[in-house]
């Protein structure tokens, strides 16, 4: 089971303030803890929203809007990867991780489930109840590639 930990943003991280050293090092050393368990798949940090831009999907129309964006608290600042056996398996790795901020601010770490190919297969249109072999082969030879990729 794969699931995303989702770094919530705060002032700080949106102002493109870099974490102290103290924490540089603290999430290191977990990052490096939970790829020798083999459980990180990735694991990154994100620029603040004033670099990044949104696409607004309306009706067939595509617009581009510029960041920053408001609501900070409902931004991202950074995420991680893990494939781990269970949903508690996975809350008990992030209970682990050093706070994502001072420790005297509250921080979240939100943690989702990753859909796997698998899990839309009784929705296929022909599936008929089971796996359309098709689809799921176009699934495993993407992924095949992009594994490659990030070996690189």
């Amino acid at each position: 089971m794969r699931f995303m930990a989702i770094v919530k943003a705060n002032k700080d991280s949106e102002a493109g303030v870099l974490p102290k050293p103290e924490l540089f090092k603290a999430m290191g050393d977990f990052n490096e803890k939970m790829a020798k368990a083999g459980v990180l798949l990735a694991g990154e940090g994100l620029q603040p929203t004033s670099k990044g831009v949104r696409v607004r999907f309306d009706h067939g129309k595509r617009t581009v809007i510029d960041g920053p964006f408001a609501e900070t608290k409902e931004l991202v600042a950074g995420f991680w990867i893990l494939d781990v056996r269970s949903k508690e398996e996975a809350i008990e790795w992030i209970k682990r991780a050093p706070a994502p901020f001072d420790d005297d601010e509250v921080s979240e770490i939100e943690i989702r489930q990753v859909f796997e190919p698998t899990d839309f297969a009784p929705d296929l249109p022909g599936a008929d109840g089971g796996v359309v072999p098709e689809w799921l082969e176009r699934e495993r030879a993407l992924r095949a590639e992009l594994e490659k990729k990030t070996r690189k």
